[in-house]
C-alpha cells in the first residue's frame, strides 16, 4: 500500500547550512518516491545545499520562488507539484532518523487520514550529537480529536512548549483532495491551522510513539518570533471558523476554539503593545493599552512578570548550567526511550 507512495515536502529559507541533513534523511526513508525542498527566496545558497544532496534517483526536485512568501504557500507550491498518494512535511532544520517511516506507516494504527508520531525535541546546541530511540512494544494509537487538537495547541505557563500543531504527520492526498484542503496563508500557525480545517471536515487523525522525527528546537525560529501581525493571523482563522464551520462543530469544539482565540489575542495584544512601545514609546504603548487591549491587562501583567522573573533567573543561573537543555519527547508515550550523549 505505501511502497514509493509518499512525498516529503522542505520549505526552505535561508537554511543552507541544515538543508541538506534534511534532504539526505528524507532521500534515506523507505517508501519516498518524492523530495520537494521549495527554496523561499533564500539569500544563502539553500538551493544548492539542497540540490547537492541528490543521491541521482530522480526523487528530488528542488523549486524557488521569486519572492519570499512563507512556509504555507511553499507548501502549497511543492504540493501542486507532487503526484504521490500520501505526503509529509518536513521542517529544513529538522531531520529524520532512518527508518522513522517505515516504522510509522507499519506501527498498525487503525484506518487513518492523519498518522503522526511523536516528536523527539532537540536543542539547538546540542544538534549534532548522535540521538537514537529505544523502542518497547507500540502502545495503542492514541486519536486525536478536534477537542483535543485545539486545546494541546493553549500554551500552559512554566511547561516546555508542547503544542500538538508541532506534528508532522504523513497525510492522506486523497483525503485532501475530496475536501480542497490547501494551507491557509499564515506565517506562524499554518500547520494549526491546515490541522484543524482537516479535523472539522472529519480527518481521522491518529499519534503514535516516537519513530525518529527530530526537530531541532531553536531560539530564534520563526515560530518564537511572534509579531502581533502574525498572531494576529491565528487569531483570525479561530474566528473565521467558529463562524464558517459552525455547523460542522458540536460545543466542545467551539468551546475550544473559542479558548485558543482568546488566548492567541491575549498574545496579539501583548505583542501590540511592545511593537508599539519600540516604535512610539511608553505613552502611546499605555493609551493602547488601555484602550482596545483593556481586556488583556491580566494576561500582559502576568507576562510580563514571568519575563522579568525569568530574565532574574537566568542572571543569577540558580540551580542551572548553561546549556542544560536536554532532549525530549513533545508528548512522552510509556516505553519508549530516549538515547543521546548529552
Amino acid at each position: 500500500m505505501f511502497q514509493s507512495s509518499v512525498c516529503i515536502v522542505i520549505a526552505a529559507y535561508n537554511a543552507a547550512r541544515t538543508v541538506t541533513r534534511a534532504v539526505s534523511s528524507a532521500l534515506a526513508q523507505d517508501h519516498v518516491n518524492e523530495v520537494i525542498v521549495v527554496d523561499d527566496a533564500s539569500h544563502d545558497g539553500t538551493a544548492d545545499a539542497a540540490s547537492s544532496a541528490d543521491d541521482n534517483t530522480g526523487r528530488l526536485r528542488v523549486l524557488r520562488t521569486e519572492t519570499n512568501a512563507g512556509p504555507a504557500k511553499a507548501r502549497n507550491l511543492a504540493l501542486r507539484h507532487s503526484t504521490s498518494r500520501y505526503f509529509c512535511v518536513l521542517d529544513a532544520d529538522d531531520y529524520m532518523l532512518p527508518g522513522r517511516l517505515s516504522r510509522l506507516l507499519n506501527s498498525g494504527a487503525p484506518e487513518w487520514d492523519m498518522l503522526a508520531d511523536d516528536m523527539i525535541i532537540v536543542p539547538q546546541e546540542q544538534a549534532e550529537e548522535p540521538i537514537s530511540i529505544t523502542r518497547g512494544k507500540p502502545p495503542t494509537a492514541r486519536p486525536i480529536t478536534l477537542e483535543t487538537f485545539v486545546r494541546g495547541n493553549i500554551s500552559t505557563p512554566g511547561r516546555p512548549r508542547a503544542e500538538l500543531g508541532f506534528l508532522k504527520p504523513v497525510i492522506s492526498r486523497a483525503f485532501m483532495d475530496r475536501h480542497n484542503l490547501f494551507y491557509d496563508d499564515l506565517r506562524l500557525g499554518e500547520d494549526y491551522a491546515f490541522y484543524v480545517r482537516a479535523l472539522s471536515h472529519g480527518a481521522r487523525f491518529h499519534v503514535v510513539n516516537a519513530c525518529g522525527y527530530v526537530a531541532i528546537e531553536r531560539s530564534d525560529s520563526l515560530s518564537a518570533r511572534h509579531t502581533a501581525a502574525d498572531l494576529k493571523g491565528m487569531a483570525d482563522f479561530d474566528a473565521a471558523m467558529l463562524q464558517d464551520a459552525a455547523s460542522r462543530l458540536g460545543s466542545n469544539e467551539r468551546a475550544a476554539l473559542a479558548a485558543h482565540h482568546a488566548a492567541t489575542w491575549a498574545k496579539y495584544a501583548h505583542a501590540s503593545i511592545l511593537e508599539r512601545k519600540q516604535e512610539a514609546g511608553y505613552l502611546a504603548a499605555l493609551r493602547l493599552l488601555f484602550g482596545k487591549f483593556r481586556p488583556a491587562l491580566p494576561y500582559i501583567l502576568r507576562e510580563t512578570a514571568d519575563l522579568k522573573l525569568g530574565a532574574a533567573l537566568r542572571h543569577l543561573r540558580i540551580g542551572a548550567k548553561k546549556g542544560s537543555r536536554s532532549a525530549r519527547f513533545l508528548i512522552g508515550f510509556p516505553d519508549t526511550q530516549l538515547n543521546n550523549r548529552t
